[in-house]
């Protein structure tokens, strides 16, 4: 039953982040007025609001004026539900469930605006900043980073102040490392590597889930997008200049980060660091 909730729960969420997705970029408000047709901008009947049921029912056109309605739109509501079913596996109905669900949510809504716009919303990044901070001290999450760190140089600390410094260093190791490979490259190419949104996004990211998982997010990030990258140069007839949508990319490994990032690092050290000490 509660593996039903989260479903369901999780479609209603991906039905509004296609509101967020659409009217941020903007600066429109998300609440009000209610969902339309992107086509014949009509109100949508709540009746015709189901998330993925009212896609199939309709055809996917819409009621009044008959048109195409992407299939985006029930994909994205899909998405978040399988997000919330996986997470489920990960942290039962907990608090963390509806941290990370928050959290993914934010990565997703970030994916599809850059892809469209290739931006970033600030409201989304830095108001991310601050939540992940916040989240981390009220839950008093466990860093054994710091934790060892502390250790090491003799000094304990309560458990929210354990987790508050593991925000902190998350959001500076996340956000800057990002500033300095775009820095860097900025000075050796003379032109910009990657917007400012990217670095606000991986603090954004660092603040949730800490520094090794940040580190992880950018790694994988940058993988999947040199790949996608090559093989639109390659195959997709697009220059070298080509503007690829990074926060996407990023996106997509900080959801990777979320459900399975510890089990990667975990596995990375066992396997590949262990055997060649």
């Amino acid at each position: 039953m509660e593996l039903v909730v989260c479903l369901l729960f999780g479609l209603a969420i991906g039905s509004f982040l296609n509101v967020c997705i659409a009217r941020l970029p903007l600066d429109e408000s998300v609440v009000h007025p209610r969902s339309r047709c992107p086509q014949c901008r009509k109100l949508i009947a709540w009746y015709d609001n189901f998330p993925v049921l009212s896609y199939v029912i309709l055809a996917g056109r819409c009621r009044n004026c008959r048109k195409p309605i992407s299939a985006r739109y029930p994909g994205i509501e899909l998405l978040t539900g399988a997000i919330a079913v996986l997470l489920y596996f990960n942290f039962g109905l907990s608090v963390e469930w509806g941290v990370f669900l928050l959290f993914s949510s934010a990565l997703v809504t970030l994916a599809f605006i850059d892809i469209d716009h290739r931006i970033l919303p600030d409201p989304i990044t830095l108001n991310g900043i601050w939540v992940g901070i916040a989240v981390n001290v009220a839950l008093a999450t466990p860093s054994p980073l710091i934790s060892n760190l502390l250790a090491h140089g003799g000094y304990e600390l309560g458990p929210r102040w354990i987790a508050l410094l593991a925000s902190l260093m998350g959001a500076v190791v996340g956000g800057g490392l990002l500033w300095l490979v775009a820095e860097v490259y900025f000075r050796i190419r003379g032109v910009e590597g990657m917007g400012f949104g990217d670095v606000k996004m991986m603090a954004m990211v660092g603040a949730f889930l800490g520094a090794p998982l940040a580190l992880l997010t950018i790694m994988v990030g940058s993988v999947l997008g040199a790949i996608v990258g090559l093989a639109l140069i390659q195959f997709g007839g697009k220059h070298r200049d080509y503007e690829l949508p990074f926060g996407t990319f990023l996106s997509l490994a900080g959801l990777l980060a979320v459900l399975y990032g510890d089990s990667l690092i975990e596995w990375y050290f066992v396997h590949m660091i262990q055997p060649a000490l």
